[in-house]
């Protein structure tokens, strides 16, 4: 039988690779430009190689009961990793996954194709566009995983962008985003600010290296109108290869401290991670 080998491709924002898991038989990392965009393990979609990711799925599974389909809606796809486990842990959950990189889309396609009556659909364009003509209340879950390179883009942190999803999700929806930066977390802060003047509720789930400004790393930021379960979500994120604390309440408001709101005139993206803080390969 031949070993997989690795597939270099030029996309739409940089050159993307597909490396085989030697560990795993069917098994793939993507990266874009060295920074790792999904692991995707074709025979086990429940498997979740990255902690953000694991942190994102936790959202999902306290989302509903155990089982329950959701209807999906995913800004960034990568290698559409969470779609296909929402896919398997929630059979008859409809998805929708938006990606700007057409030619990413194309070698996902090409190289891990989602499985037939997956009910994930995925569409080209960019994420704030289609969220502007998405139609309101029509989603019980907003994942965003938008990142340009390694950054995630202005247009996507700003009040009015908050606006447009609380609109797209219905009355009990949940938000989830991954985010990054580090200390003095002035990106972070003025996310939670500005959510915060949007949505009800607020989350944060990050590693304590990383609160505690460590290191730079990925934070999940969570926001409802409803009560966010974050007993649940604490117990899921501790039991973590790579245990990850959440934040919520007055401890919450205290690390935002005084962030003001992004609009947008004034966003700008997340800052730039220190030289090989995700890059690989």
């Amino acid at each position: 039988m031949n070993e997989p080998i690795p597939v270099i491709r030029a996309v739409d924002r940089g050159t993307a690779k597909l490396l085989p898991d030697v560990d795993r038989e069917r098994a793939w990392l993507l990266t874009v430009d060295g920074a790792p965009q999904s692991y995707v393990d074709l025979d086990d979609p429940a498997h979740l190689e990255f902690e953000y990711v694991r942190r994102l799925a936790h959202v999902v599974d306290c989302a509903a009961a155990d089982g329950e389909p959701l209807t999906v809606l995913h800004l960034g796809g990568g290698g559409c990793t969470l779609p296909r486990y929402v896919a398997a842990t929630r059979p008859g959950s409809a998805q929708c996954v938006v990606e700007a990189d057409a030619g990413l889309l194309a070698l996902v396609a090409e190289r891990l194709p989602l499985p037939e009556g997956s009910g994930i659909t995925v569409r080209g364009a960019d994420a704030r566009r289609w969220l502007e003509a998405a139609p309101a209340r029509s989603a019980d879950v907003l994942i965003a995983d938008v990142f340009g390179g390694s950054r995630v883009p202005a247009h996507i942190t700003s009040v009015e962008y908050a606006r447009e999803a609380a609109r797209v999700l219905r009355a009990d929806g949940v938000y989830a985003a991954n985010l990054a930066d580090g200390a003095p977390f002035g990106f972070l802060r003025s996310q939670l600010a500005t959510f915060a003047a949007v949505f009800a509720e607020l989350a944060l789930i990050a590693e304590p290296g990383v609160l505690r400004g460590r290191r730079f790393g990925n934070a999940v930021l969570v926001a409802s109108q409803e009560p966010i379960d974050t007993a649940a979500l604490a117990r899921r994120t501790a039991s973590d290869a790579f245990p990850a604390r959440v934040e919520h309440g007055a401890s919450l408001r205290r690390f935002t401290g005084a962030a003001t709101v992004v609009r947008d005139s004034g966003a700008v993206p997340s800052p730039r991670p220190p030289e090989g803080a995700f890059s690989i390969g």
